[in-house]
């Protein structure tokens, strides 16, 4: 069979205001395209994606494609002051990259403010011509995209919570495709409804584009097989619930072989944070109708209690990659460089107010000049490249009532870890208890990381390599650091440019949970970052 040559895909984006109706509430938003959530991009992997981007919205913008590699195109990844300046209104940017390595559901959204909220869509990659999928092509393949909403304008939001130092508000409600679903006022007939066949088998690309929370999800009387998380091949894993952080994405295989009638699909919070704090208590959900259903009673599945930790880690830990498949890229297992980050909530010294850090640094993004741009153009003052690699105190992350209190304040600073080209790379996430435990999804720009290990309590470093998957572990660009534990991560620098790597809850973004990582250039110009492009916006 021949192979079809890769195309280049070409799509116009408008980024503009949009009135639209929730919750017994008129909002404006802002939107691509006119829609909510924006439009899904279809593509095949070895494609290159060109899309204009014109900012008709009063809001700096930027788009980025999360999850996407962006070999030697990190001009193209998008997070604002990162990897270009925003666009501003009136104005426009091109992205162009290849979809190289890479199959399954990604997606993209903006990187400016919590515009992401509404501006977000989903990135399906399929194999190329002449390759199939490592498990029977299903009969249809359906993206859900769980979503977040406020009955208010959400730059407002963030803003305020920024200058107050608190916590911003909480959403109002969860979506499913953009629509909240009926157990919400105002919201009967603003319900997702997916028609299926009986005995068919479908694939439903779940995306959790929530800013803030982790989701249970579920089909009431069927059971979902795992195949793919963060475009990435996994071991089959049979399911009745799927548990997804912010930013991820999980394909799976559903038969819906029920009987003919009606059934919910539903996703509510987990949320893990002790002490609880307040947050949107509240269940979307959505309609799957059997052709020929004249059921009157959907049936609901009954759903995780929202501090269900044990389902959560039991999902997360299950999973396996599939070693030896498409794309698969086997553990390195020489390690260059070793790092032990902490990862937590703290105050700024000097006041109350609230900041987040990553081994005791806040991270502060730039403002008169993004940071791949000073990598490029060798200009100093940006940023620095002396990021730690572990805390400079060590002490019992996990302990709420450790006795220095000191250790709860941070600062605010502008740090990256230098790396050289092809580096191995392996990092402890530690999660702290300074001011409240919870699980924190950590999302690293750039690459894909292997997961070699996860658990509870502090890291132990002597014993906690024997538990590493060397063989078959998960490969992902977001990971959950679970409640009150570790994750142990580890990719290769392989990839010139500066990364963002950052909690992506964007309650705590704002507040300084991230670091950077720059990776020097290559010895050939084919690992070699090139110059920008011409149209690249200016600060």
């Amino acid at each position: 069979m021949h192979e079809r040559e890769p195309k280049s895909s070409t799509l116009a984006t408008f980024v503009k205001k949009l009135t639209v109706r929730k919750l017994c509430h008129e909002q404006v938003i802002t939107a691509v395209n006119g829609s909510l959530p924006g439009p899904t991009l279809r593509v095949r992997e070895g494609d290159k994606l060109v899309v204009h981007v014109l900012n008709e919205s009063p809001y700096n913008v930027t788009i980025h494609w999360h999850g996407v590699f962006q070999l030697l195109s990190a001009w193209a990844d998008g997070p604002a002051y990162v990897t270009q300046c925003p666009i501003r209104p009136g104005h426009g940017y091109t992205y162009k990259f290849n979809i190289t390595g890479q199959e399954g559901t990604l997606w993209w959204h903006a990187h400016v403010s919590w515009l992401r909220a509404t501006v977000y869509g989903a990135l399906i990659i399929r194999p190329r011509s002449g390759h199939r999928y490592p498990f029977p092509k299903p009969h249809k393949e359906i993206p859900i995209l769980i979503g977040e909403w406020w009955n208010a304008n959400v730059v407002n939001v963030e803003s305020q919570g920024r200058l107050s130092g608190l916590p911003p508000n909480n959403s109002d409600a969860y979506t499913i495709n953009g629509r909240p679903g009926d157990l919400y006022p105002c919201s009967k007939k603003q319900t997702y409804k997916l028609k299926v066949v009986q005995g068919k088998t479908y694939m439903l690309r779940i995306i959790n584009a929530a800013l803030n929370n982790q989701h249970f999800f579920k089909i009431a009387n069927h059971r979902m097989t795992v195949v793919s998380v963060d475009a990435a091949y996994t071991e089959p894993y049979l399911t009745d619930v799927v548990v997804i952080a912010p930013g991820q994405t999980t394909d799976v295989l559903v038969t819906f072989d029920q009987r003919i009638g009606s059934y919910y699909m539903a996703a509510k919070p987990y949320a893990s944070t002790v002490p609880a704090i307040p947050f949107d208590n509240t269940t979307t959900r959505g309609l799957i109708l059997y052709e020929g259903d004249t059921s009157p009673a959907p049936v609901m599945p009954a759903l995780p209690d929202f501090d269900d930790t044990p389902t959560a880690h039991r999902f997360y830990t299950n999973l396996t990659g599939l070693a030896g498949g498409p794309h698969w890229m086997p553990v390195p297992l020489h390690v260059d460089e070793h790092m032990f980050v902490t990862v937590g909530v703290n105050l700024l010294r000097g006041g109350q107010r609230f900041a987040a850090s990553m081994n005791n640094e806040s991270f502060v993004l730039p403002s008169r000049l993004s940071m791949l741009e000073a990598f490029f153009d060798n200009v100093s003052g940006i940023y620095t490249t002396d990021f730690p690699d572990k805390p400079a105190v060590k002490f019992d992350y996990t302990n709420p009532n450790i006795g220095n209190t000191s250790l709860i304040f941070t600062k605010k600073s502008t740090k990256v870890k230098k790396l050289k080209f092809n580096s191995t790379v392996e990092i402890v996430l530690q999660n702290t208890a300074f001011l409240a435990i919870e699980n924190h999804p950590i999302h690293v720009h750039g690459f894909n990381f292997h997961v070699l290990a996860q658990g509870f309590g502090n890291y132990d470093v002597v014993n906690g390599p024997k538990c590493f998957n060397l063989v078959n572990p998960q490969s992902r660009n977001t990971i959950a650091v679970p409640v009150g534990g570790w994750a142990v991560i580890r990719f290769q620098a392989n990839n010139p440019g500066v990364w963002l790597a950052h909690c992506h809850l964007d309650v705590h973004l704002p507040l300084g949970l991230a670091m950077g990582f720059q990776v020097e250039n290559g010895p050939t110009p084919s690992s070699t970052l090139p110059p920008p492009p011409p149209d690249l916006p200016k600060c």
